[in-house]
């Protein structure tokens, strides 16, 4: 049969058994079974990158390094970049109204008067044309040499743009007309606004008027 242990055998098989819960206790308390290192890698993803909180909060400070958009030195712009339009396109609007402009100063008066207006009629837009002898001072000007009885040559010179959209542009031009005489007398006719619109791939002109009269173009 066993072995009944003594008092004394007793005490001290219970006292060991105390020390050693109490030893795994603290063992445990301090992260055993591998808690340190699972706190170690919990804080380095901390620092790496917070938590999911953190980096789910829209409303945190902002973690990632600006990104400066590129700049262009005053000596290297483009100009024309900025515009809706290439530069083949601008002087050929700038053509027409200068080329409306000289049609405009150029008078025969032994020729028919429809013939003065077949001349604009070609460069302006088809709504326009309709009304030039009424809305452009064509009409009065014609009147006026016809009854002085005046050849004269027009002479027109694109001298700025005033205002542009994507598909008009309002040119300030400068017109004269020199009358084919001995004199040689020419008369300055003053500075106009010419709004040109592209139309079917071409540009033709839908407004003429002085420039003083504030003409900024037609949409």
């Amino acid at each position: 049969m066993p072995r009944t242990l003594s008092d004394r055998q007793q005490r001290f098989v219970f006292g060991a058994l105390v020390v050693v819960l109490v030893a795994f206790g603290i063992y445990l308390s301090v992260g055993g079974f591998g808690g340190d290192e699972d706190q170690a890698q919990g804080g380095q993803e901390q620092r790496a990158g917070g938590s999911d909180t953190d980096r789910a909060d829209p409303g945190g400070p902002a973690t990632a390094m600006p990104s400066p958009i590129p700049t262009t030195a005053v000596e290297d712009m483009q100009v024309l970049d900025w515009l809706p339009f290439e530069e083949e396109e601008l002087k050929a609007a700038a053509a027409t109204a200068q080329g409306f402009a000289e049609a405009y100063g150029t008078i025969d008066y032994s020729a028919p008067r429809e013939d003065y207006f077949a001349s604009l009629e070609e460069l302006a837009a088809s709504e326009y044309a309709e009304s030039l002898a009424q809305s452009s001072g064509a009409g009065a000007l014609w009147e006026e040499k016809a009854e002085q009885e005046t050849v004269a040559q027009g002479r027109a010179d694109v001298r700025s743009i005033r205002s542009f959209s994507d598909g008009s542009i309002v040119f300030v031009v400068r017109a004269q007309s020199i009358v084919q005489n001995d004199d040689g007398a020419d008369e300055d006719l003053g500075d106009y606004a010419v709004t040109v619109q592209k139309d079917g791939g071409q540009w033709v002109v839908y407004d003429f008027q002085p420039a003083d009269a504030g003409n900024l173009g037609g949409g």
